[in-house]
């Protein structure tokens, strides 16, 4: 690489980017992790920062990220949504959400959670998504149900809202 394309590279908008798995029980019921570094109440889905430093991919990231959250090697289904969302004091960010499946029983059992970063875990009606997530996540995962029932997707986002266009 040249030092004119290297600063060239260095000077160009960043940007964060998180993957996730929306996992369901046989009866249609989300997993829902608790995570312990958050003051606001809000919870999430297994998954978080893709290492692109490291060449990992979204779908990657998500896998490894459910892995280390949950102890589940669960394998990415179709891609959901991805939603671009911005907020004052951090860089934009895009997040892919992937289909997590229906986890077995035996799964559900196996659960083990990264106790550095989470507290407890949910099994949520998706009537509950509001009580749960922040806006943005709560229109991720509607959108995400919605993509699943239609078999469509991905669904465009930006902020948890369908994209304009």
């Amino acid at each position: 690489m040249t030092t004119d394309y290297a600063t060239y590279i260095a000077g160009l908008p960043k940007i964060l980017a998180g993957a996730s798995m929306l996992c369901r029980s046989a009866d249609g019921r989300i997993l829902i992790v608790e995570p312990n570094y958050r003051d606001d109440g809000t919870w999430t889905l297994p998954g978080g920062t893709i290492e692109s430093d490291r060449e990992e991919t979204p779908r990657e990231g998500a896998r490894r990220e459910t892995v280390e959250e949950i102890g589940l090697d669960v394998a990415p289904g179709a891609l959901l949504v991805i939603d671009w969302s911005s907020a004052p004091g951090r860089p934009p960010s895009v997040s892919y959400l992937y289909d997590g499946g229906v986890l077995s029983a035996e799964q559900l059992a196996a659960v083990r959670l990264q106790e550095e970063e989470l507290d407890s875990w949910l099994l949520i009606d998706p009537a509950e998504v509001d009580r749960y997530f922040g806006p943005g996540q709560a229109g991720r995962v509607r959108a995400a149900l919605a993509a699943l029932a239609a078999g469509t997707g991905p669904a465009e986002l930006v902020d948890g809202r369908p994209a304009a266009g």
